[in-house]
């Protein structure tokens, strides 16, 4: 009886290499998903991934495919400069709400301004996950973190930001949404995001953004399936998931 293949690693991701994310945060299921996206798109010889400094630092490891490195939020800019000198080239930036939309926001809003032709993944675990598990601009109102070991104070430090929210209202904008990966149905639905982003920038539409609401099990001390059980109950409620604009969709209207 012939073997019929159900599933295989896509080309896209490093044979050999193996995931130095914390168990349960989510990384490896979305770099699995955008590998996918790539193979069957058929992008991986013309793909420029930009990479930045946190969970993200070592990309090059895992995706097989060109790589670029970018400090602390300024993935947009490389990725920004990249695109306009090979304009042939697929580009996308995979970033932490810690670099996209802390250290880095001015960036992504004015890379979105621009209508740059460039995709960007945004892994939203509310803080910076890497670098020791500070607060970061998308950090919940009474979040636990070690630059607001009380609690996030709004009347200290103001309320989350929401970053998919304001990409959205930028014209350059082609696309934008915030999905989760809390469970199989949620994930795809946010391939179909990712997709739908990687569209924008293939068809020349503009900005493709992609919010993704990840567990960081370590910084939030808790086991993965607590992690998952919060995003559900709690995360989802602040920063709503949801498609914010869809270029494509309005054409056809």
């Amino acid at each position: 009886m012939a073997e019929t293949l159900v599933y295989k690693r896509p080309e896209s991701l490093l044979k050999d290499g193996h995931f130095t994310f914390c168990p349960g945060c989510g990384h490896g299921v979305v770099l699995k998903i955008i590998a996918e996206l790539i193979d069957e798109f058929n992008l991986q010889k013309d793909t420029i991934a930009i990479s930045s400094v946190g969970c993200s630092i070592f990309l090059e490891k895992f995706f097989n495919l060109d790589v670029a490195g970018a400090s602390h939020g300024r993935s947009p800019c490389v990725a920004t400069g990249v695109k306009r000198c090979k304009p042939d080239k697929f580009v996308f930036t995979y970033q932490g709400d810690g670099d996209a939309a802390t250290i880095g926001f001015n960036e992504t809003i004015h890379t979105a301004c621009r209508g740059e032709h460039i995709s960007m993944i945004m892994i939203n675990n509310t803080n910076f996950g890497m670098t020791g598990g500070q607060a970061s601009a998308t950090t919940l109102v009474g979040q636990v973190t070690t630059t607001t070991p009380k609690g996030r104070k709004a009347e200290l430090t103001g309320y989350p930001l929401h970053a998919a929210e304001i990409v959205a209202k930028c014209d350059g904008t082609a696309y934008c949404a915030r999905v989760a990966i809390t469970d199989s149905k949620n994930i795809r639905q946010a391939k179909a995001a990712i997709k739908k982003a990687f569209e924008a920038q293939l068809n020349g539409l503009g900005f493709g953004f992609v919010e993704v609401l990840a567990a960081c099990p370590t910084n939030w001390h808790m086991t993965p399936v607590e992690s998952v059980k919060h995003i559900e109950e709690v995360t989802e409620k602040i920063h709503c998931l949801g498609v914010f604009k869809d270029v494509t969709v309005q054409e056809k209207v």
